[in-house]
């Protein structure tokens, strides 16, 4: 199945809905809504002290939109990547 809808964070095709809460199982990343015009606005919520531009650097770095979320990620499969 291809999931249409990319990740703020990441980038991969892993959700199903935007700003619906989903948890993005490649970072970890909680979609509450947050784009581009706030990517550097900290909303606190279900990303804690992460502003979205934040948990995207952490991202490149380690692969976890947060060092506490590393255990909970996985590689994107072929789909995602499309």
């Amino acid at each position: 199945m291809t999931l249409p809808l990319r990740c703020p964070c990441c980038g991969y095709k892993t959700l199903i809905e935007r700003a619906a809460y989903e948890i993005c199982p490649v970072c970890f990343w909680e979609d509450d809504g947050q784009d581009e015009a706030e990517a550097t606005e900290v909303w606190g919520g279900p990303n804690g002290g992460l502003s979205l531009a934040q948990a995207r650097e952490n991202y490149k770095a380690f692969g976890a939109s947060s060092e506490r979320r590393k255990q909970f990620v996985r590689p994107p499969s072929a789909e995602e990547l499309l």
